[in-house]
């Protein structure tokens, strides 16, 4: 019994209870959130980490990271405590180049650089940059346009958005046949409930995961965010998940 109960709370410490599955012609993803914006998807053997945060215990039952994306400079986005902590020695690190020239310190097998609007691919995975910033535009925003990166992977016939610290600005709101987005709502940080619903009903994905979403006020109310795309677009999946189960 005793040994179960051990199981069972190294599952939930590391938020494995709300992994997700999503099909794909070659193969299932699985989807595990962390904490705030922090995510690690499993695909045909390779493990891809989101922004690690909130220290390498979350970490513990996955594999160590084949491919780590970052997206911004911030402490919560690039964390160099967790980043020290994790065995990164054989990742391969996809990165703007705002947040490579502070990773000094960080093992790696390798960093690869590409900032708004680029591409790469890796091991099969075509990954694009995006734009990702507040909104009006100006110099001495939270996240100026051009320092941080949002990025969509296509991982067979899905596409993956991972919307990083962002307001609802035109290139997400263009975005076309999205089957998965991550997208963030925290103010003053991001954006509000209203303001990211409003962006969801008009990009359409499929599935959206509302995340980030820690703000000066406490946590946004996502059931709120949930009602307001449904009440709308039925058609639109809000999954809801605990992404601050240990705060």
């Amino acid at each position: 019994m005793k040994t179960l109960l051990i199981f069972v709370f190294a599952l939930l410490s590391t938020n494995l209870f709300s992994q997700d599955i999503i099909k794909t012609t070659e193969g299932n993803i699985k989807i595990h959130p962390i904490i705030h914006g922090t995510l690690a998807l499993e695909y045909e053997g390779l493990t891809i980490y989101v922004d690690p945060y909130g220290g390498a215990e979350r970490f513990s039952a996955l594999k160590d990271a084949d491919l780590i994306l970052i997206t911004d400079i911030h402490g919560d986005h690039l964390n160099k405590e967790t980043l020290q902590a994790l065995n990164t020695s054989n990742s391969h690190f996809i990165v703007p180049e705002a947040v490579a020239k502070q990773m000094e310190g960080i093992d790696r097998l390798s960093i690869e650089i590409i900032n708004n609007d680029k591409s790469t691919s890796f091991k099969g995975i075509d990954i694009k940059a995006l734009p990702m910033y507040n909104l009006p535009e100006s110099a001495d925003s939270r996240h100026t346009k051009g320092r941080g990166n949002g990025y969509i992977l296509t991982i067979a016939d899905k596409q993956i958005y991972i919307s990083g610290d962002t307001e609802d600005i035109p290139e997400m709101r263009a975005l076309k046949n999205i089957d998965v987005a991550f997208v963030c709502m925290n103010l003053p940080y991001t954006m509000s409930i209203e303001q990211a619903s409003d962006a969801v009903l008009e990009f359409k994905p499929s599935i959206v995961y509302p995340f980030h979403f820690r703000g000066q006020g406490g946590l946004a109310d996502v059931e709120q965010f949930k009602s307001m795309v449904n009440e709308k677009n039925s058609k639109i999946e809000v999954r809801l998940r605990n992404w601050y189960s240990e705060e």
